[in-house]
């Protein structure tokens, strides 16, 4: 039971990262999918090295309990990753979003519970620290910064809702019962893609690069690596000091940055040139970033007290933002990794 473990959403973009990982250390996998007769969730899954003998495939429904309680029964630890990632416009936030973020992540704790469970990482987001306009625009955010729900359901921005409500359900459980929680709150994560299907922040760059016009002004990327997310939801767990919140991102940059940083890379893809000649305004947005309380990493430098300060917990990363643009750069930087050479910062 020590090196068995739950991963839901096992079939999404972390959670095969997060499986593949696992089973190359020795874990045994029990990986929840929506339907267990869709080969586009289940056979990529089958398909990984070490599958054939410790992965284990459950189909569950994060409404109803006793699906979930069946794939966590017999672990020690569990990944909780399931949770609709809907960031366009919604018609019913309550049924599509909302409902099974918040009941989903109160349903598999208490299955973790009930199961004596010994601890859970829980996957959030950034999108549960921002958007929080009240913020002070002095003081950089980190882990104990909020989104705030009135300007969400103001501007019914009903992703970032249901990820903060889903989070605060998890702690306020976890407090009331004395359950292990570790939360991992990942940015925009890019790289390479193990389902069939993409994921909501690799889509925001295939759209650039077919030639998507959409200006998105306050939109700043906080790009993080999908390997990275994965190995930081492990150590988050196999490290017994970890507790508390753990935002997973390299730095933050502007839309236009971004934009201008894909065309450098792939020059042979048109993107907008509007895209590329809003970098020279880059200066203003990230001011703007600053005053809006964004904690804003200019590219090519380190914030040595953030490594410091995440090594101590066991889960710090570092990735240079566009490695994970250029497949070439992602895979050589992940062979050094391997080598021991990585550019990783954890305990």
């Amino acid at each position: 039971m020590a090196n068995v473990v739950c991963v839901t959403g096992g079939s999404g973009f972390i959670g095969s990262w997060l499986v593949r990982l696992l089973l190359d250390r020795g874990y045994t996998v029990q990986a929840t999918v929506m339907r267990l007769g869709d080969e586009a969730e289940t056979a990529h899954l089958r398909s990984l090295p070490g599958a054939s003998n410790r992965l284990r495939l459950f189909q569950i429904d994060l409404l109803d309990p006793d699906s979930i309680l069946a794939a966590i029964r017999g672990v020690s630890g569990v990944f909780h990753l399931a949770s609709p990632c809907i960031i366009t416009r919604v018609q019913d936030p309550q049924r599509e979003l909302l409902d099974p973020a918040v009941t989903g992540t109160l349903n598999v704790l208490r299955a973790a519970k009930e199961s004596g469970v010994r601890r859970v990482v829980v996957t959030s987001s950034t999108s549960a620290i921002v958007p929080s306009p009240g913020w002070p625009a002095d003081r950089v955010k980190d882990e104990s910064c909020w989104t705030d729900l009135d300007y969400c359901r103001q501007k019914e921005l009903w992703y970032p809702a249901s990820k903060t409500m889903a989070e605060k359900a998890a702690w306020e459980f976890a407090n009331e019962n004395r359950l292990d929680v570790v939360v991992v709150n990942p940015g925009a994560v890019l790289g390479p893609i193990i389902p069939p299907t993409i994921n909501s922040s690799m889509t925001v760059l295939v759209q650039l690069l077919e030639g998507c016009e959409e200006e998105h002004p306050d939109l700043y990327m906080g790009s993080v690596h999908v390997k990275d997310v994965a190995l930081a939801h492990i150590l988050a767990y196999e490290n017994p000091l970890t507790s508390g919140r753990h935002l997973c991102v390299e730095s933050i940059s502007d839309w236009s940055y971004f934009a201008s940083k894909v065309a450098e890379l792939y020059p042979e893809y048109k993107i907008p040139k509007r895209h590329t000649t809003w970098a020279t305004e880059s200066s203003k947005s990230l001011k703007e970033a600053d005053r809006i309380g964004y904690a804003v990493q200019l590219h090519g430098t380190n914030n040595q007290g953030l490594s410091g300060r995440f090594k101590a917990q066991g889960v710090c990363l570092k990735l240079d933002i566009f490695a994970v643009i250029s497949y070439e750069i992602i895979s050589s930087r992940w062979q050094n990794m391997s080598s021991g050479q990585s550019s990783m910062i954890y305990a």
